[in-house]
């Protein structure tokens, strides 16, 4: 039996629409659920193995895209959003109902992701979502409890779906890190 990653791939990755204009999330709540309106397709979306992520039961990795924050709405029920970990770079909203986090949020106008909103596609019923691209922080499923000795499988796994496995984030996304950062030190014109 193949290695399970994620249910969006699991079967394969599903090819998303260029012309997709965005949906609403819904948390898994059974009354009264938080609900959060994208006004555009995700960007980046991928496999994330960092420990900090939601995953539902049973996933090694979440399934997570980013969008402009301007893009991003709470559309119901926000009073139950509560960000899970103050302190962290990604101010991660979660339901307090039942846990899902509904979207990541970086305050610090300094970061190089600043002015993106991270989610799950998966917590949308509107098809036409842009397809998980990559795996990003693959090594960090061992912090979660995952054996080392079977990083391989995972790492052949993904690649067997077309997510190529990256123990930081994709090059495109280091370069924005690295762009921001020459930007910011004025070794590269802004």
């Amino acid at each position: 039996m193949a290695t399970q990653i994620h249910p969006m791939v699991d079967n394969g990755v599903k090819k998303g629409s260029p012309s997709f204009a965005g949906g609403t999330l819904t948390c898994k709540c059974a009354s009264n659920p938080v609900t959060v309106k994208i006004g555009s397709n995700v960007a980046f979306n991928h496999a994330c193995g960092c420990s900090k992520c939601w995953k539902p039961q049973g996933a090694l990795f979440s399934i997570v895209g980013v969008a402009g924050r301007d893009k991003v709405t709470v559309t119901a029920n926000g009073n139950k959003l509560k960000i899970v970990d103050e302190k962290a770079p990604i101010q991660r909203h979660a339901c307090t109902g039942c846990g899902v986090h509904m979207y990541g949020r970086i305050e610090n106008t300094g970061h190089p992701f600043y002015g993106f909103d991270f989610f799950h596609t998966e917590l949308s019923k509107d098809a036409g979502w842009e397809e998980p691209r990559f795996a990003a922080f693959v090594s960090s499923i061992i912090e979660s409890g995952f054996p080392p000795a079977r990083m391989g499988e995972v790492r052949a796994r993904l690649k067997e779906l077309g997510l190529e496995p990256f123990d930081c984030l994709s090059p495109a996304l280091m370069d924005l890190i690295a762009t921001h950062a020459a930007k910011a030190k004025g070794t590269l014109a802004a």
